[in-house]
């Protein structure tokens, strides 16, 4: 009996170290799972943020292996480069127009298509399909549509007696094109955000607007839209990061022009670092909007904030 008592603590410690071996095998199986994001995150993310915040204050051409120190001269050229301030002016009308119109659409689409109507399922599916469409892919197709000889718009308005436009060759045209595209390619998410919003809201709130004598507009007003202000606040931060750095129908669609009518922010980082080679003035611009976009940020959260504490 004595030696099966002694027996007992150590057959104890062997199995709490047989058990801590296993846990920790499961938890190195786990990090070796994660190590290739973990490896795509360390360098394509966090060294490139670390590695562009060193080029902002040197000077750097790519072929040229030196690297000048240069200072705070590339964020003080930014005050003076006149280009760098209409790209910020055609971004900040951008962001004004594409912001408002899909956050607006999507809600009035929602509320379509939360009532009880035959095939919504198949008329939410035609709405978000734009969403999961390449942006390279929409902004071809819109190319196409749009264009001023051959394009599928002039000839349908021309049906009914306008006459053609240069949608895309006219500077006064070309910014409302790519942002009417930049709406239809995004409305079909922010109907996505609100219906699920809208679904989460009880009903029986509105059967207590509907006994208090509240008209449809007064339950839209005093209890939809309040209750729909998480939903808001989301699509408002997303759209307005997703806007200062919108590339790709820029670049597929226009090329920043005519006229430079449609450089915005990011285009011109583009042009500034892969076709002239300041790849430290890119970096400093590229900082300069991390910045104003921080800043929007921020002020959204606060007024957020300050809105939901009443």
């Amino acid at each position: 009996m004595a030696v099966i008592t002694a027996d007992r603590p150590i057959r104890r410690r062997r199995r709490g170290a047989r058990r801590v071996l296993f846990e920790m095998r499961k938890e190195w199986s786990a990090y070796a799972m994660l190590t290739p994001s973990y490896l795509l995150l360390g360098i394509f993310t966090l060294f490139a943020v670390g590695f562009s915040l060193y080029l902002s204050f040197h000077r750097w051409d790519i072929l040229n292996p030196e690297k000048p120190y240069v200072g705070l001269n590339n964020y003080r050229q930014l005050r003076h480069d006149a280009y760098f301030r209409q790209a910020v002016r055609n971004t900040a009308y951008f962001t004004l127009a594409t912001v408002p119109l899909s956050a607006g659409l999507g809600l009035g689409i929602a509320l379509l298509l939360n009532q009880r109507i035959h095939g919504r399922a198949i008329f939410r599916t035609l709405f978000y399909l734009p969403v999961v469409t390449p942006l390279v892919v929409s902004g071809l197709i819109w190319k196409w549509v749009l264009d001023g000889d051959f394009g599928l718009l002039n000839y349908y308005i021309g049906k009914i007696g306008i006459s053609p436009q240069l949608w895309l060759s006219n500077p006064s045209l070309a910014m409302p094109s790519v942002i009417a595209m930049s709406v239809w390619a995004t409305v079909g998410f922010t109907m996505l955000v609100y219906l699920a919003g809208l679904q989460a809201i009880p009903q029986e709130y509105y059967e207590a607007a509907s006994v208090d004598g509240a008209s449809r507009w007064r339950q839209f007003r005093h209890v939809t839209l309040p209750l729909l202000a998480p939903s808001t606040f989301f699509i408002a931060v997303y759209l307005i990061i997703s806007s200062f750095q919108v590339f790709d129908q820029i670049f597929v669609m226009t090329n920043g022009g005519p006229l430079r009518a449609t450089t915005t922010v990011v285009y011109y980082i583009w042009q500034a670092g892969f076709q002239q080679f300041t790849m430290g003035y890119a970096s400093a611009m590229a900082y300069g909007l991390f910045a104003i976009i921080f800043v929007f940020t921020i002020v959204q959260v606060v007024m957020y904030n300050r809105r939901t504490d009443y």
